[in-house]
Formats: structure tokens, C-alpha cells, sequence
């Protein structure tokens, strides 16, 4: 761990984690009897999210790095701390984070941790040692440029200790992937697994969230939100 981390670590530690959310928590049991009325916060969004291990993947028309820095966009606002981890190679450079266009979207690069590892598993490594400091509130483990085959599959075990301390810790993780939908999971561990694309309308963009996979409400609800390309798109 760099010297730099170590003092956001514990700076992060001294100050504490931010407000909690002010969205409405709908109880799991309304959500189970499968009532249609349930605000997209419960949903998407850091609050549904924390304590939870989530893929989120799309390949073609993707918006998975968009709907990725909305959840830090969101996580900030409530002044909890980022951690952005990636699996960096000589290679191949790999995931999907670029700072100008984050930077671009709002997001605040001064308060996020961006952590470069040398492989997979020293990536998923990485996150298990920023959750253990109980000081952030959302990790996004980026594998968007991870070739995605049975090497770059984490072990049941690892992605138990992900969830065992996104529980304890009442974080989020999000796991970034490039798949289609057909292609499976990370692991039967991921609590949700959500397929994030784009379409092109006459204002913008479309975001469409839909859960391939949630073991709270069940898959194939939807949520939707609007979005301007960059100029010349």
C-alpha cells in the first residue's frame, strides 16, 4: 500500500463516514411480494447497493462506465469515500476509468482513491484491504478490460471475503465487466447483476439499468434516466 493511500485511509478513518442517505428504505418483504410501487431508489443507487457484491456488465451499447461514475457522482454528494480499482498490466492496459472524462462528469478526482493493480486476484486483494478500513462507502472493482475467461474468474472464496466485508462495513462493491448476457456471472456470490445500456433518443441519451440477476427482488425490473453525450455524439 502506497504512503498516499495509508493517509486517506487513515484521514478517512479520522473523520468518519458521510451522512446516511435521505432516500425512502422500502421494506424487503413489500419488495419479495413484488409490489410494482417501489421508488427507483430501492432499486439502484448506493443505498439499494451497500452490503452488497454487484456485476455490473453490458457489452455492444454499453453504459456501464456511466451508470458506474453516477454511483460515485451519488456516493460523493454524501461525502463518502471512493475507491476505483483496476487490474493493470504491462500487456494490456487494462478497465475503463479515464480521469478527464470523470472529471468531466463531475466527480471530484482529489477525493478518489485509484488503485492500479498488477493482476486480478491482487486487485480483488486491494479491495478487500480498502473495505477492511471501514472508511469507504463505495469500491468499483473495474475488470471493463479484462479478457473474460476462466483465468479471470475470481474464487468462491475471495468473493466471499468481498461480501463479508461489504456487510460488515455497509459498503458497496461493483465489480465492472464486458459481457453479453448470456455469459455468467462472476460468481453464484453476486448478490446483483445488472446489464447497463444506452440508447440514442431525440434530446440525448437513454440509460436503461435492467437486473439480470437480483437476489432481493428478482430479475428483470428496470430503471431508467436521461443523458447528454459528449458534443459531436
Amino acid at each position: 500500500m502506497s504512503d498516499d493511500l495509508r493517509e486517506f485511509l487513515s484521514n478517512a478513518r479520522t473523520l468518519g463516514r458521510g451522512a446516511a442517505s435521505t432516500a425512502r428504505i422500502v421494506p424487503l418483504d413489500e419488495l419479495e411480494r413484488g409490489r410494482v410501487d417501489a421508488p427507483p431508489t430501492a432499486l439502484w443507487g448506493l443505498a439499494a447497493l451497500r452490503g452488497r457484491l454487484v456485476e455490473l456488465s453490458a457489452r455492444g451499447a454499453s453504459a456501464t462506465m456511466t451508470t458506474a461514475i453516477e454511483l460515485v457522482l451519488e456516493a460523493q454528494r454524501e461525502h463518502e469515500p471512493v475507491a476505483w480499482v483496476v487490474p493493470w498490466t504491462t500487456e494490456k492496459t487494462c478497465g475503463t476509468f479515464y480521469p478527464p472524462d470523470a472529471a468531466a462528469a463531475g466527480i471530484d478526482l482529489a477525493a478518489l482513491v485509484v488503485v492500479r493493480a498488477p493482476s486480478v486476484i491482487a486487485a480483488a486483494r486491494a479491495v478487500e484491504r480498502v473495505l477492511r478500513s471501514g472508511a469507504f462507502g463505495l469500491v468499483v472493482l473495474d475488470f471493463g478490460g479484462v479478457e473474460q475467461t476462466a483465468a479471470s474468474r475470481l474464487p468462491d472464496h475471495v468473493l466471499g471475503r468481498l461480501v463479508t466485508l461489504a456487510q460488515t462495513h455497509d459498503a458497496a462493491v461493483a465489480c465492472l465487466t464486458e459481457k453479453t448476457t448470456e455469459t455468467g456471472s462472476l460468481g453464484s456470490l453476486v448478490s446483483l447483476r445488472a446489464e447497463a445500456l444506452r440508447t440514442r433518443t431525440k434530446e440525448g441519451f437513454e440509460i436503461t439499468v435492467r437486473a439480470l440477476k437480483d437476489k432481493r427482488r428478482g430479475p428483470g425490473w428496470m430503471r431508467t434516466s436521461k443523458a447528454r453525450g459528449p458534443a459531436g455524439l
